[in-house]
């Protein structure tokens, strides 16, 4: 059985209340994962496109005022 294989049994036989923890733990985990590659696309330029995507949006009249 493939360690994903365990993963899946286990969670599979989790209680209810078990099973919100678990899936509140994977979710704020997921959540960190993300921050972290969009801090480092963004401290990389990979994410300079979108600025001047915006300064160009910007400079047409295409934004809207929140």
């Amino acid at each position: 059985m493939t360690r994903l294989e365990e993963l899946e049994k286990a969670v599979a036989s989790l209680t209810a209340e078990e099973f919100r923890e678990f899936r509140r733990w994977f979710l704020e985990r997921d959540w960190e994962q993300w921050d972290r590659q969009i801090e480092e696309d963004s401290g990389t330029g990979k994410l300079d496109f979108l600025v001047e995507e915006a300064f160009e949006a910007k400079k047409q009249g295409k934004l809207k005022e929140l």
